[in-house]
């Protein structure tokens, strides 16, 4: 199998930096002339396309990586085939605005620790060729409907979000003397563990919430004064502001 990047920004660069690790021979890569790509080619030995028709031309798979607002002039007039698929890592483009035909072409939307084989990807709808692309990143998740995947895509905004709360973190504990390594290892690692567990447990996460809550304990004090500040209600308008954006609405 030959895989395409269309589009070579910092999300593909992750993604093939995924790929490597997993053990894809670099010679089974295109990468479209852009962007990073010739650093990249010239840095693993990749192959490099001589522009975006010739990648078409040799890939199985093409991951569509562009920006956006970008994507459906990218894929107009290419020599799309049959037996050829397409995954768009483009957030907020229908597959409606997509004509790749007759490719088939799937949805997903992978994080930047692909490059560590731990991006909990989501995609639509779920097609053996892009699984097998998309586990080498992290785990997959399929979606039943395009709706359900924009829904699951607001999750790539938290992961940016989980990130800066972890910075803050750390940084309030390095102002408090706590060695700055320590700080950024403990707050990051702290984040892993609750995800974790949660992600390893069946029961409900309120009942694991009240579980770990000790009426007057240290928990319990910093909910009260995030609630005080309507944080939950905050965090709950900006995931719908991003689903907003996702969908046009």
């Amino acid at each position: 199998m030959i895989i395409g990047i269309l589009g070579v920004g910092h999300l593909a660069a992750s993604m093939l930096a995924g790929f490597l690790r997993s053990g894809l021979d670099p010679a089974a890569i295109v990468l479209s002339p852009r962007g990073k790509a010739t650093a990249l080619s010239a840095r693993h030995g990749f192959q490099l396309a001589a522009d975006n028709r010739d990648l078409v031309e040799r890939s199985d798979v093409v991951l569509l990586s562009v920006r956006p607002a970008h994507a459906p002039e990218a894929v107009a007039g290419l020599p799309w085939r049959m037996g050829q698929t397409v995954v768009s890592v483009c957030a907020g483009v229908p597959l409606s605005r997509l004509d790749v035909a007759p490719a088939r072409i799937v949805r997903a939307m992978p994080f930047t620790a692909s490059e560590i084989a731990a991006s909990p990807t989501v995609y639509f709808p779920d097609l053996g060729e892009a699984r097998a692309v998309l586990d080498r990143l992290g785990p997959s998740i399929a979606l039943p409907t395009e709706k359900d995947f924009e829904v699951a895509t607001v999750s790539a905004a938290v992961y940016g979000w989980a990130q800066d709360l972890i910075r803050k973190t750390a940084e309030w504990s390095s102002a408090e003397g706590l060695d700055p390594t320590i700080a950024r290892r403990l707050a990051a690692m702290t984040f892993v563990a609750a995800g974790q567990l949660i992600a390893e447990k069946d029961e409900p996460m309120d009942q694991m919430l009240e579980e770990l809550v000790t009426p007057g304990g240290i928990t319990e004090r910093g909910l009260q004064v995030l609630l005080a500040r309507d944080v939950p209600a905050a965090w709950e308008e900006a995931c719908g502001a991003v689903l907003d954006k996702l969908t046009g609405a």
